[in-house]
């Protein structure tokens, strides 16, 4: 099993992240942790610490974008490229219209999210999207930046524009909330699943109630791949995980 998204270095496992890990190695291949601005440090520690089983991607949360200058997050593109080599991926980025509908807000947005395309075609990497009601908008936008590699973190846009992102070459991840949405659990069952990726986003989407979500909680997404296709759970966990090792270039 291989969680491609998580925030090892938030608050909620922050706290307790060494235990997490140690936990997560008695089941798990690989866990990608996020980094920003504000984190990326002590995500790049965490990697070097747990080489080879600890993965980093660096990117730029929409919501902290309105609270960064434009020098700020010119430094933070120099900090990605001094650490290009220790990174597998750029992101998440992209555009977030749930919290920030404002069009002069959402038009900085786009700027700064293309911005971030040319660094990881620069870097030769791929990207993680975090389209929050701007799934379409986000797709135009790598479409026409000619983005080879790209997931859509987390994805919560409709099956039309789902087949649409997978004929373009594209991942599409799932998180442990895909038994809240039909959406998820028809992409599940009725997409090729070499196109799909697995996630917790933890300690985001826990369905715990008051308790942080685990990386090895993408087990749940596993089981309800599997469910919805009529396959093993074994199987299911062979794909997915051959799948990020492939997008991310993961050395395991």
């Amino acid at each position: 099993m291989i969680d491609c998204h998580c925030h090892l270095s938030y608050p909620g496992l922050d706290e307790i992240k060494e235990k997490v890990i140690e936990e997560a190695r008695k089941e798990m291949n690989a866990i990608i942790t996020c980094g920003y601005p504000k984190d990326w440090e002590k995500n790049l520690e965490l990697k070097r610490k747990h080489e080879g089983f600890v993965f980093l991607t660096l990117g730029l949360h929409p919501i902290d974008i309105v609270k960064m200058t434009d020098d700020e997050i010119e430094n933070y593109f120099e900090t990605i490229r001094l650490h290009a080599d220790e990174i597998v991926g750029v992101g998440e980025i992209g555009l977030d219209k749930h919290w920030y509908p404002d069009e002069k807000i959402n038009e900085r947005f786009r700027k700064i999210f293309v911005k971030f395309l040319d660094l990881a075609k620069e870097l030769d990497l791929p990207v993680i999207l975090h389209l929050r009601k701007a799934e379409e908008e986000g797709f135009e936008i790598v479409t026409e930046n000619k983005m080879k590699r790209v997931n859509f973190h987390c994805y919560a846009g409709s099956m039309t524009l789902a087949k649409k992102i997978i004929a373009s070459g594209y991942h599409i991840s799932l998180a442990t909330n895909i038994n809240n949405s039909k959406n998820s659990k028809d992409i599940a069952r009725k997409l090729p699943i070499e196109k799909l990726l697995t996630e917790t986003d933890s300690p985001f989407l826990s369905q715990e109630k008051g308790k942080p979500n685990m990386p090895q909680n993408v087990r749940i997404v596993l089981e309800a791949i599997a469910r919805e296709r009529k396959i093993n759970f074994e199987e299911v966990d062979k794909i997915t995980t051959e799948n990020a090792i492939k997008f991310f270039k993961l050395s395991i």
